[in-house]
């Protein structure tokens, strides 16, 4: 019979595992998951995958929205804004045009009221799509990209438009402020920009 002392040994949640930043998806990626997801008509995946490229949230942010975050009445929001619930700081993000489609069709589809969780969860226990649901789904859009799944993950989704944004204009306080990050150390880190960026940025920069 054990004693009440007796310590319960638990192996690491991370052992064996390849944890670390995960890989943003390329361009050639999100177009080709699209059009698949398009052609196969999986509307609800679609809003998901556009929506969260889009909004840039952590995961639980994103499947914690309500039709009502971004849909005012018929009309779909061009932006949007929501409480973090890491951080609880309000973070904005924009909803693009094919965005504001795949999820009109997909609302009006799955017969969404203003109140109602955006992805509603297929499981009685849950309200609304779970985090490890949505890594599960994301995990079979790896797949069918023909990737590895230990590169990738929920945050793949958040890093995408942001490490986009970063190349394209090298701006780290626009990207901070997308991520809604307090610090611009966190960005920093979050991108995981070297040497190597900074001394591109400086190569650029003629006096």
């Amino acid at each position: 019979m054990e004693t009440s002392g007796t310590a319960v040994h638990r192996a690491p949640w991370n052992k064996g595992k390849i944890v670390g930043q995960k890989a943003p998806f390329k361009l050639k990626d999100i177009w080709s998951l699209r059009v698949r997801l398009q052609l196969e008509n999986r509307v609800r995946e679609l809003a998901l995958f556009n929506l969260g490229i889009d909004s840039k949230l952590r995961g639980c942010d994103l499947v914690a929205l309500k039709v009502r975050d971004v849909c005012h009445g018929d009309q779909m929001a061009t932006r949007a804004i929501v409480m973090q619930h890491k951080t609880q700081r309000p973070v904005q993000f924009e909803i693009t045009a094919g965005t504001r489609d795949a999820l009109q069709t997909w609302i009006k589809q799955a017969a969404l009221k203003s109140d109602d969780f955006l992805f509603p969860s297929r499981l009685h226990e849950s309200p609304h799509l779970g985090t490890r649901q949505y890594a599960r789904i994301l995990g079979h859009w790896v797949d069918e990209l023909g990737l590895d799944r230990a590169d990738y993950g929920t945050h793949s989704m958040r890093r995408t438009k942001a490490t986009l944004i970063y190349r394209r204009t090298k701006n780290l306080r626009a990207v901070q402020l997308l991520l809604g990050h307090a610090k611009l150390e966190s960005t920093v880190r979050y991108l995981g920009i070297e040497v190597d960026d900074a001394l591109e940025i400086s190569e650029q920069t003629e006096i």
